[in-house]
């Protein structure tokens, strides 16, 4: 009996959503970046101000997100907040054809979709709790993950290729509507949900209530050493995105499929890694995988500041990335269904709205950072030093990983 039908329908119409959200993501990966550099002409500090900005500000925006969503019914708030996504994304490609787009709507616009995203996640999370039982949550996430790995490995190379024959807004356009696709294939779960752990009617939110998945988080020592480690990771990873984009589009004058490529190939790695994932977690334990893929991605960033130009560069790039993503791909499943079963059901929402604002805030700061680091040095440099922190992180997880139960704080207290 395969896994698909042991998770049931209901999660094949939530991984199907999930699948096509992220084939259009990955279609319009850099898709910003590559608007201002090559339509706005804009400079390096503009450049990674606008990941910045929008996720600065989006942070600001979701604060309320966690103890609202956790106290509304999680489909609808999941579909609400694709269509808001889907009309901020649709706005680019109307304005692109009128002649108007401009630096400042491109930061709305990500600011808008940041907030949705993080609203999106934290009813996502809480939602998937319910539909899959507890047993069954790492295989769930490794078919998320493995089947992201698949489309973010065909969406770059594609992407890229429909700028050159299309033009420079045709990915974001793509995006926008996978978002609605999204919205649709949610809307068509209708299978019952697993009752939650918590009985009675959810509270409704309040202002005291927006610290509540930070104290809960806070409050759990494994918890707190897997967010403080993710956070700072994906933080020192994603704040050089924009200047690999002026690296590789610009200095080492890189084609738009061949950047597409350049992300797009390594993700068969974290396709095949996604799928090994389950069982290697089943053969030596969840904690020894999070400890060891979690020390071995963070090797690997450093290696990007010394990509060259030309196919010689291409293909070094290729083959960093890929080793990069191979441990990203073991390490992601593993890590979410820790996170979730560590979690009560009942602050499920609210510690990942909070855990997706830190990351959120962090990742903004430290691209604004970075964006002034390359202005006063240079790109490559500024990539060669997050790539440095990077090899720290990994002492975040020692802690984390030694303690080997997942029993819910809520449930231990009592």
């Amino acid at each position: 009996m395969g896994e698909r039908h042991r998770l049931g329908r209901p999660f094949g119409w939530l991984w199907s959503a999930n699948a096509v959200s992220s084939f259009g993501t990955s279609f319009a990966l850099g898709a910003f970046s590559l608007i201002a550099v090559r339509v706005l002409h804009a400079g390096a500090v503009e450049v990674a101000a606008l990941p910045a900005a929008g996720l600065a500000a989006g942070a600001i925006l979701a604060l309320p997100a966690g103890p609202w969503v956790e106290a509304r019914r999680k489909r609808p708030v999941m579909i609400a907040m694709d269509l808001v996504r889907f009309a901020a994304m649709a706005s680019l490609p109307v304005a692109y054809a009128f002649g108007v787009l401009g630096f400042w709507q491109l930061l709305v616009v990500s600011v808008v979709t940041a907030a949705a995203k993080i609203a999106f996640a934290s009813a996502s999370g809480a939602y998937l709790k319910s539909l899959v039982p507890r047993e069954q949550l790492l295989v769930a996430n490794a078919r998320f993950g493995s089947t992201t790995w698949t489309v973010t490995a065909v969406g770059p190379p594609l992407g890229g290729a429909a700028i050159t024959v299309l033009g420079p807004v045709a990915t974001v356009t793509a995006d926008a509507v996978s978002y609605l696709l999204s919205a649709a294939g949610i809307l068509a779960i209708n299978g019952k949900q697993r009752p939650a752990l918590a009985s009675g009617p959810p509270a409704p939110s309040r202002l005291h209530d927006l610290p509540a998945g930070w104290r809960y988080i806070l409050a759990d020592p494994v918890l707190r050493r897997l967010m403080a480690n993710g956070v700072l990771t994906a933080a020192l990873i994603l704040a050089t995105e924009p200047l690999l984009a002026i690296l590789l589009l610009g200095q080492l004058k890189f084609t738009a499929w061949m950047y597409g490529l350049a992300f797009g190939i390594p993700c068969a790695g974290g396709f095949i890694a996604s799928r090994l994932a389950s069982p290697l977690a089943v053969r030596f334990g969840r904690p020894r995988m999070l400890l060891v893929t979690g020390t071995a991605r963070a090797c690997f960033p450093l290696g990007l500041a010394f990509t060259f130009t030309g196919p010689g560069g291409l293909a070094f790039f290729i083959a960093i990335e890929t080793a990069l993503i191979i441990f990203m791909g073991l390490y992601a499943p593993v890590y979410q269904a820790y996170r979730l079963e560590r979690l009560a059901d009942d602050q499920v929402s609210r510690a990942l709205a909070a855990w997706a604002i830190t990351s959120n805030a962090t990742i903004a700061a430290l691209t604004a950072l970075w964006g002034v680091l390359a202005t006063l040095t240079s790109a490559r440099i500024a990539i060669a030093v997050a790539g440095g922190l990077l090899l720290a992180t990994p002492a975040l997880l020692v802690g984390s990983c030694r303690m080997r139960t997942v029993t819910p704080l809520s449930v231990r207290n009592h």
